[in-house]
């Protein structure tokens, strides 16, 4: 198992925002955290990724509880979060920001070649290398969301978690993002994607979970949860039949 999550409160000062959270992931899947803003998504996310401390339950991931884990010693560990919003250095150039992300896995290993980390990012990437030396700030969204991915994946995690990959790019570009989602898969990394785009997310994920208002409400496989009527009339919108058929 990658990561178990039993019975977890966490939140903000005194402001309870996850009640009591179940769930899992496997290693080698992409499961998916679909429901509406405001319901707790990103504040789990933040939870497994150390950013907040859990008041209540256990996280465990490879098999170590994680609970009272700093931050960098999680993503030391494999776990990596590509924040919503992207969240770069914008004064800093493409290269800068990936030299960054490489910073824990410098120091796991002193001999470990940076520059040939980044020309991995680059083959994933080609645009990337094509604006290098530019400010992060001046590029695309779509840019930017490559980026990021790209600083995640330079620390080489087993496990990455996806805030809102899809806001604010246009529809091909979203595509695009989705599609190096499912490579990554491939590659051997394990996805959690949190995503309001619920038609998108759940037409490559394995399995999927519905939260509202810090609550997990529904869980099923991919499949499952797009042929839910809740789920169909609350996320997915008249057309869900065509996206599930694609």
């Amino acid at each position: 198992m990658m990561l178990k999550i039993r019975s977890l409160d966490a939140g903000y000062s005194n402001l309870k925002v996850l009640k009591r959270i179940s769930m899992h992931v496997k290693a080698g899947e992409i499961v998916t955290i679909i429901g509406a803003n405001g319901s707790g998504k990103s504040t789990l996310l933040h939870a497994v990724s150390g950013i907040i401390k859990g008041k209540s339950g256990e996280i465990i991931f490879k098999d170590k509880q994680i609970n009272n884990y700093t931050a960098e010693k999680i993503v030391y560990l494999g776990c990596s979060l590509i924040p919503e919003g992207r969240q770069l250095f914008p004064a800093m150039t493409v290269k800068e920001n990936l030299v960054l992300g490489g910073y824990i896995l410098k120091s796991k290993n002193k001999k470990i070649n940076l520059e040939e980390e980044i020309k991995k990012i680059y083959t994933l990437f080609p645009r990337l290398e094509e604006r290098k030396n530019q400010l992060s700030g001046t590029l695309s969204g779509g840019e930017q969301q490559m980026l990021a991915i790209g600083r995640a994946l330079m620390s080489r995690p087993d496990f990455i978690m996806m805030d809102e990959p899809s806001i604010g790019l246009a529809p091909l570009v979203v595509k695009e993002i989705f599609k190096t989602v499912v490579s990554l898969r491939k590659d051997g990394k394990t996805i959690l994607l949190v995503e309001q785009n619920a038609k998108a997310a759940l037409k490559i994920a394995d399995r999927g979970y519905v939260m509202e208002t810090g609550n997990i409400i529904l869980e099923g496989t991919s499949e499952e949860l797009l042929n839910n009527h809740d789920v169909q009339r609350a996320y997915l919108g008249k057309d869900y039949k065509n996206i599930a058929e694609r």
